[in-house]
């Protein structure tokens, strides 16, 4: 249900059962249509958005009934940008499973999950362009540099029922990546905060005090002579949250443009790394019946090759 104010162009709406569980960026995107992110962001940072007469967050989980205050907002004049046939079809190939609840996406690197910072399209908008009229909502997200296993709804209920996961903390979250550097241990565990280092969403996250907890657990696959390939374990999900703690090992992820240094970048290069090393491998969660559902993405070739060079 949606009411407005004619003096002013702000409309009232209340959270139906379809959107409860998603976050409050999502939802503003498929209220304002053609209106850019940044501006989005800006409207919450500001406050012009509110949830129940409240501030909120970008993340802000909305619930069934809430009420969102949306103000009036200038859109872009042209529609939506087409996506070639060409990336639709290689996403229909990247599918690792599909039911009426739920579709589970190997998500290629390079892809950013929603348009956004210039970017006209993302995975989503592709998806939604090549099954219109289809109910389709992120149900959490990756990194564009990262790839890897990423869930989406099919419907409502779906949406409540894995975003509720997902907030709680009882989905479990694998992810394989190479360290620049030796791990000291077969197993460490990282419990830090973190935190944005700067406001516009756009600063890499470092551990500090006041930040929010934090807990990653790194596993030893392999050592090589100067690197570490590993499972990380997400106990908690901070944006950014391997990224970051990898770092503050001391050993960031090999090919991270944010969290390394330039020079280390470019040597990761010259030994065949062109992106982040970062692959989402494994997903553990309940479907709606109660029963667990496990999805795994095999590590892409061009991994495999880098990881295959490190043994000569």
């Amino acid at each position: 249900m949606t009411t407005s104010d004619k003096h002013n162009g702000v409309r009232l709406v209340r959270v139906d059962a379809d959107h409860r569980g998603q976050r409050l960026d999502n939802f503003l995107a498929g209220q304002l249509k053609g209106v850019p992110r940044a501006a989005v962001y800006k409207m919450i940072r500001t406050g012009q958005v509110r949830i129940n007469g409240g501030r909120a967050k970008p993340a802000s989980r909305l619930e069934q009934g809430d009420e969102v205050r949306i103000p009036p907002a200038r859109t872009r004049e042209s529609h939506a940008a087409p996506v070639s046939a060409s990336v639709r079809q290689r996403l229909r190939e990247t599918i690792l499973y599909e039911d009426r609840d739920l579709l589970v996406i190997n998500k290629p690197a390079g892809m950013a999950v929603h348009a956004g910072s210039g970017l006209p399209w993302g995975l989503i908008e592709a998806l939604r362009q090549d099954r219109p009229g289809e109910y389709l909502e992120l149900a959490h997200r990756l990194d564009r540099e990262t790839s890897g296993c990423l869930l989406l709804a099919r419907n409502g209920a779906a949406l409540g029922h894995l975003t509720g996961q997902f907030r709680d903390g009882t989905v479990r979250k694998h992810y394989l990546c190479l360290l620049d550097g030796r791990l000291p241990e077969d197993l460490v565990e990282v419990d830090a905060p973190l935190s944005r280092t700067d406001v516009e969403f756009r600063g890499p996250m470092e551990v500090q005090e006041d930040g929010k907890q934090a807990r990653t657990r790194f596993r030893l696959l392999q050592r090589y002579r100067d690197c570490s390939y590993v499972e990380a374990e997400l106990l908690t999900g901070r944006t950014h949250q391997i990224r970051a703690h990898a770092r503050h090992l001391g050993m960031p992820l090999a090919g991270d443009a944010k969290y390394s240094s330039r020079e280390a970048v470019k040597r990761w290069r010259s030994r065949g790394l062109g992106r982040l090393f970062l692959h989402a491998h494994r997903l553990v969660v309940n479907a709606l019946s109660g029963e667990p559902m496990e999805f795994d993405a095999p590590l892409p070739e061009p991994l495999r090759e880098v990881l295959n060079r490190l043994e000569q």
